[in-house]
């Protein structure tokens, strides 16, 4: 009984073969032509076919979108000021001024000693305390940021090529425009550059 079945089975294979053979000749040699001889068909199969272009679309490179780009920066900015009138400086340096002028001489030269190194010690505080404000500084971090325009959207990095073969329209995509024709191969573009 399984001999039956393998020679059933090679009787149906081969009969599939043959119907599947005798499809593809019959389309051959609906290529060559309507009305055309077995002859033409095998000498237009020979030959190159080209497909009629349709469209040729340009494909662009696709801008990036804007873009915010952030950095650290360090400020450097005066540092707020308490005594904005010098008065600790000028109190400090009249009562120092004041001790040395009172070491300097007697009796009311004393005195007037006493009274100029308060007003020179007074006035030197005071200095020293601006100056020392105006270059105090404080540093600090701060994130800066920019808005930055998107690149692309200029460069054509392709062709949408839209060819008709035989009442059917297909399209590919190619890296050149390829013009009024494509050469192609059962239907389909044979020789391109087609980027994937």
């Amino acid at each position: 009984m399984s001999r039956f079945v393998i020679s059933a089975l090679h009787l149906g294979l081969g009969a599939v073969l043959a119907v599947g053979l005798t499809a593809c000749n019959r389309d051959a040699n609906a290529d060559g032509g309507v009305g055309g001889t077995a002859s033409q068909a095998q000498s237009a199969a020979a030959g190159p076919k080209y497909a009629r272009v349709v469209s040729v679309t340009p494909v662009r490179d696709q801008a990036s979108a804007p873009q915010q780009v952030c950095h650290d920066e360090v400020v450097t900015q005066r540092a707020p000021v308490k005594d904005q009138h010098q008065i600790a400086g000028t109190a400090i340096g009249a009562v120092a001024g004041g001790l040395l002028g009172n070491q300097v001489g007697g009796g009311k030269g004393r005195t007037l000693a006493t009274v100029a190194g308060a007003l020179g010690g007074g006035y030197a505080g005071h200095e020293i305390q601006k100056n020392r404000q105006e270059n105090n500084t404080v540093s600090s971090t701060q994130r800066r940021c920019n808005t930055v325009a998107g690149k692309g959207g200029d460069k054509i990095v392709g062709y949408d090529v839209a060819y008709e073969y035989n009442g059917v329209t297909r399209t590919i995509r190619m890296d050149h425009d390829p013009g009024d024709r494509v050469q192609v191969q059962e239907g389909v573009v044979a020789v391109s550059d087609a980027a994937h």
